[in-house]
């Protein structure tokens, strides 16, 4: 085995007892050498994230898409004091599956990310006044500067114009095993800064002992609201205290000054006041459900830590150094990790495992469960690189990579604050947040888009990042962002017809029949070279039975009648009305309802009773158009605008209502 070498100056590598054998064996292992350079290691800085009761006095102007081919300058930014103080907390929102994929929201009320393909996001944009002070130049070695540390990861640093992000690669191991494709230099901590020096290709294992999970609380969420929809909130808050139940708000999220833009990301949720464990919560979330028919989630702090020791062991499994709860590892040239069985698809039926290739650091990391976590701690570009090819084909015209590659350098931006904040990461690598496979997915052609759009980001007249959200297919015509999620008119998400071409004298959405029985409508997402006729009109049918069965939680008995209404401008219907023989009720949310029925392609649709011969009901036949939200970027639509000629900037300029291209660093 190639020689390492680790600072052994005064005691093993740990900030934890060790036993006097363990700490023999660890001093005896090392050869005393001090660091080339000893730089004092410094905290990430960067706007931190919002936790406040309060409401801002001021409120601001105000998740789909194609899997992959495999699958799915200005000067650095200073930060913006937000409102409210800084909070380990998490809103956990639900996740989609594969196959479902709404960028944000593919969750009606919590944005959660998934992928029909591509996930996408949101970031409601907002103007806010001050600076930070100024900070100081980035080390030309990222960890001279410092890791973050776990209060630290729910910030960005922008000091060297572009951010570096924290990924979850994989949790919940006992042990994982990797190797620098790179000299590496592996950081333990600790007050005397222990270090470990190794040649490419030897591979290590980080073993977990001594594992103590975090103890967590919780609230239960109720709702979610833009942080502009003032009134919304108010509405909400006073409806269910006269149901008698004490709830609070909570703003969440960060707000940005970079180059003279602003990227505000803060929501308020809507919370029931009482603090409950976990488990009790999730009994709350059952009784809410079945006394107001309140679908919930849950909003989790961390009353303690997670704690572990973690063991470093060499390629002939001997233990050459400890560590508490974290370890930082980084190629001072670059050259990234090759980590092996890294796990994926948790929870889908894809689950597996892959021998993955990162770029930037690693992070070794106590868990919430107390086992071990891996971070790919990785510039932004970097990450869109491994990113980009898992939410658009990689075949696609270059200018509709383009401008995917912009949208998804807002949606990351979007998330930072906002999920996993009882986690040591910001964002994870599976449907939740993004799928993200490192370079072992990056593709040239999406690579050449993400760096032929370095920085960029789309900002609306008033010099806010726009909330980038995407789609999968929008069926010929795109949905305003209030039907679809609630809360206030985003003016850069107004839905409109997405034909190439003049509208002449087709048929729209308003007459909803004709409008998905038209035939050659000329859509974009009808006429791109990867359109799929199964997802721009389709049929799906279900039996009386399993209507009744899927619908059972709601009390209504058996269904007898069902209708869409509250249909915004592309057909997309907001609420589900149900009729049973003991009652009725309505389902809100155009998630919610595609959820009912096993994630219907989206809610453009109609629906209709089928009968036998003696008028008895046999069934239910929705016919519909579209693969998921509608709201923002028609994916597909994109390919096609892009084969048609147009260049990204305005492919963004129609989907985005005028919005424009601008760098962000």
């Amino acid at each position: 085995m190639t020689p390492w070498r680790c600072d052994s100056t005064v005691s093993p590598p740990v900030r934890h007892a060790v036993t006097p054998l363990l700490a023999a064996v660890l001093l005896s292992a090392c050869v005393a050498s001090k660091p080339a350079a000893d730089v004092p290691r410094a905290s990430a800085t960067g706007p931190a994230v919002v936790s406040s009761s309060e409401v801002p006095p001021e409120p601001p102007a105000s998740e789909d898409a194609p899997t992959s081919e495999p699958a799915h300058q200005d000067t650095p930014g200073e930060p913006v004091h937000p409102a409210g103080s800084a909070s380990a907390a998490t809103s956990q929102g639900p996740s989609a599956s594969a196959g479902d994929g709404e960028a944000r929201g593919d969750g009606g009320g919590a944005p959660a990310s998934a992928t029909e393909g591509p996930p996408g996001s949101t970031a409601p944009g907002h103007d806010h006044d001050g600076h930070g002070p100024a900070a100081p130049p980035l080390e030309e070695d990222p960890l001279a500067q410092g890791l973050p540390t776990p209060g630290d990861l729910k910030r960005l640093d922008f000091r060297g114009g572009e951010p570096r992000v924290p990924v979850r690669l994989m949790e919940g191991r006992a042990e994982v095993t990797f190797a620098p494709r790179g000299r590496m230099r592996l950081r333990f901590g600790g007050p005397d800064e222990k270090m470990l020096d190794a040649a490419a290709g030897t591979r290590w294992t980080v073993r977990v002992t001594q594992g103590t999970p975090a103890e967590l609380s919780a609230r239960v969420q109720l709702a979610e609201f833009r942080i502009a929809d003032r009134d919304g909130l108010q509405a909400a808050l006073a409806s269910w205290r006269e149901k008698g139940l004490a709830v609070r708000a909570q703003v969440l999220g960060s707000v940005y000054g970079i180059a003279g833009k602003v990227i505000d990301n803060r929501r308020t949720l809507l919370l029931v006041d009482e603090v409950l464990t976990p488990e009790a919560a999730g009994r709350k979330q059952a009784e809410l459900l079945r006394s107001h028919g309140a679908r919930t989630t849950l909003f989790e702090e961390v009353k303690t830590p997670a704690k572990a020791i973690l063991e470093v062991r060499d390629e002939a499994g001997v233990v050459v150094g400890l560590a508490q709860d974290r370890l930082d590892a980084e190629t001072p040239d670059g050259a990234g990790f090759d980590v092996r069985q890294v796990e994926f698809g948790v929870g889908y039926d894809f689950h597996g495992f892959e021998d993955r290739t990162f770029r930037g650091a690693l992070q070794f990391v106590v868990d919430r469960s107390g086992r071990l976590a891996v971070v790919n701690v990785v510039p932004l570009e970097d990450l869109l690189k491994g990113l980009v090819p898992a939410e658009i084909f990689a075949r696609a015209h270059p200018e509709a990579l383009k401008a995917q590659a912009v949208t998804a350098r807002g949606e990351v931006l979007a998330k930072v604050g906002i999920k996993h904040l009882a986690d040591p990461y910001l964002l994870c690598s599976e449907q939740h947040c993004a799928v993200y496979r490192g370079r072992t997915g990056e593709a040239a052609s999406t690579t050449a888009a993400v760096e032929a759009t370095r920085g960029e980001g789309l900002f609306s007249e008033d010099g806010r990042l726009v909330d980038s959200v995407y789609s999968a297919v929008c069926g010929g015509h795109t949905e305003d962002n209030d039907v679809v999620w609630g809360g206030p008119p985003d003016p850069s998400l107004r839905g409109r017809p997405d034909v190439i071409g003049p509208v002449g004298a087709m048929p729209l959405p308003a007459s909803l029949e004709r409008w998905l029985t038209a035939p050659n409508l000329l859509a974009a997402c009808r006429l791109s070279s990867f359109a799929r006729p199964s997802k721009f009109r389709w049929e799906r049918r279900f039996t009386a039975e399993q209507v009744d069965a899927r619908l059972k939680k709601l009390g209504v008995g058996r269904v007898q009648a069902l209708a869409l209404t509250d249909r915004g401008v592309s057909g997309r219907a907001a609420v589900l009305s149900v009729s049973g023989d003991k009652g009725a009720t309505q389902v809100r949310g155009e998630l919610n309802i595609r959820r009912l029925f096993g994630m219907l392609n989206s809610s453009m649709a109609v629906v209709e009773a089928e009968r036998d011969a003696e008028g008895r009901l046999t069934g239910w036949l929705f016919r519909g158009g579209g693969w998921g939200h509608g709201v923002g970027m028609c994916q597909t639509g994109a390919i096609g605008r892009a084969e048609a000629g147009q260049r990204y900037q305005d492919i963004l300029r129609h989907y985005y209502n005028g919005a424009e291209v601008a760098p962000i660093y």
